[in-house]
């Protein structure tokens, strides 16, 4: 019997998606994306954002991607990032990537650790859905110039 060596297209794009990301390259992982993208992530005000986390917001389009993975890096400190992926489960063209990122945030210096789902969509070979689920608290609270890490208002 011969083993299988055919690719799975959606784990092929997951797998170098995660590689780029890995690499830092925000332009090499833009080029991953679809020229339209249903972009969302799980957070209070995503769609508006917040001062201290700029990179966090809804996007619609590829071309975007390449500023949320420039904000990310601009706005954590470079030598105190760690990524760990757990477990990529693919489902035709649907892939779930589950992990904990830690991570430092620049403007305060505070680490924090943060349990990750990523829900991907690959069609013809681009990513066309990218909806993060995380814990928005941990990361607010590494933000939180103003108070005492706690993240008490997410509004702001």
């Amino acid at each position: 019997m011969n083993a299988d060596t055919s690719s799975d297209p959606t784990r092929d794009v997951v797998g170098e998606l995660l590689r780029r990301i890995g690499a830092g390259d925000a332009a090499a992982i833009a080029d991953l994306y679809a020229e339209s993208v249903d972009w969302k992530l799980d957070w209070p005000l995503a769609e508006h954002g917040r001062a201290a986390t700029p990179w966090i917001r809804h996007r619609t389009t590829g071309a975007e991607a390449a500023e949320h993975f420039r904000l990310i890096a601009e706005h954590h400190v470079p030598d105190r990032v760690d990524t760990t992926v757990e477990r990529v489960l693919v489902d035709g063209a649907h892939a779930v990537v589950l992990g904990e990122i830690r991570q430092t945030a620049r403007g305060t210096g505070r680490a924090y650790t943060a349990r990750f789902a990523l829900h991907l969509t690959v069609e013809d070979g681009l990513v066309t859905r990218h909806h993060v689920y995380e814990d928005s608290l941990a990361v607010a609270a590494a933000f939180d110039a103003d108070g005492d890490g706690r993240a008490g208002n997410l509004t702001r």
